[in-house]
């Protein structure tokens, strides 16, 4: 049979992409950029969705297959990629999925599309799909998260994801409200998975302290935690996909990431959950909702 994915379940802006390139090095793992494919059942139904501004969330799949059916991503095999696609519009996504767990075997795939986490449906079709995924929760303290969210074009993420407080006149953007609806879905989701297929870890930790989290991710996932293995995991930059791709598939993951995907150890400083929200003018902290789910998980 063939090896099942390992899933990263984590808000944007929460280190996935260079702890899943991380990972994703090492010599018995595969790590993808944003495939993005679960966010419907047939491929038919995303080539329709992602027009216009939305064609970058295809990004990932293009990039993937001109990599791994033609060894390279030059404009042509990103074409070749188009090609591939169109002939298999009419497959299931989970087809297409199991397509290139076939491609890359006996390496296993490695991947963290943020936009999976946004919806209990694409979870679903994501267990569906493959029973015997396992999943990495990745949490990133929702002050230090939400920051990141509101440096990227003056909050246009947290208002693309409805992150909006319609209690203020205006309302306000808070990046607080999508994180929280984030990791209920996560959470949610893993109630109906095995304890022994999934693993919960801060990010801050993880590239705090790189290498008794990466050891453990070896030992859990039960593949080689050796010396050699966890200085490759040491090197998301060597990824194929750590780097901007040719026109029309330039992204595909972070665009931060993209720009320097390197790791630079360094102590991550503590937050508070207790402290006014930067973003928002009127002095207002966390609300009573996150400050418990985040005390849950461990944040002070």
């Amino acid at each position: 049979m063939l090896p099942q994915p390992v899933f990263i379940l984590g808000a944007p802006r929460s280190f996935t992409s260079l702890v899943c390139a991380m990972i994703g090095q090492h010599p018995q793992l595969y790590g993808v950029p944003e495939l993005n494919l679960f966010v419907a059942d047939r491929l038919e139904q995303i080539w329709e969705q992602m027009v216009g501004m939305r064609q970058i969330q295809l990004h990932g799949l293009l990039r993937t297959v001109a990599h791994l059916y033609a060894g390279e991503q030059t404009l042509s095999a990103v074409d070749m990629a188009r090609r591939w696609i169109f002939l298999r519009l009419k497959s299931s996504t989970a087809e297409i999925y199991w397509a290139l767990c076939n491609r890359t075997a006996p390496l296993r795939i490695i991947d963290k599309s943020p936009i999976y986490v946004d919806k209990p449906a694409n979870l679903q079709r994501m267990d569906a799909a493959f029973p015997q995924a396992h999943y990495i929760h990745l949490l990133r303290h929702p002050l230090t998260q939400g920051e990141s969210i509101m440096r990227i074009a003056d909050g246009a993420m947290a208002l693309l994801t409805n992150s909006i407080d319609y209690s203020t006149d205006p309302p306000t953007i808070d990046p607080q409200i999508a994180w929280y609806r984030v990791q209920k879905n996560i959470l949610d989701f893993l109630k109906t998975v095995p304890v022994d297929r999934q693993l919960c870890l801060h990010g801050e930790d993880v590239l705090t302290d790189p290498e008794n989290h990466l050891r453990q991710i070896c030992r859990w996932l039960g593949i080689s935690d050796s010396d050699d293995s966890y200085q490759a995991m040491l090197h998301p930059e060597e990824s194929p996909f750590a780097r901007l791709g040719p026109l029309g598939a330039h992204l595909g993951n972070d665009i931060n990431f993209l720009r320097s995907p390197f790791f630079k150890p360094g102590k991550i400083r503590p937050s508070s959950l207790e402290s006014p929200l930067p973003w928002r003018k009127d002095n207002k902290g966390f609300s009573p909702e996150v400050i418990a789910l985040a005390r849950e998980m461990n944040y002070r």
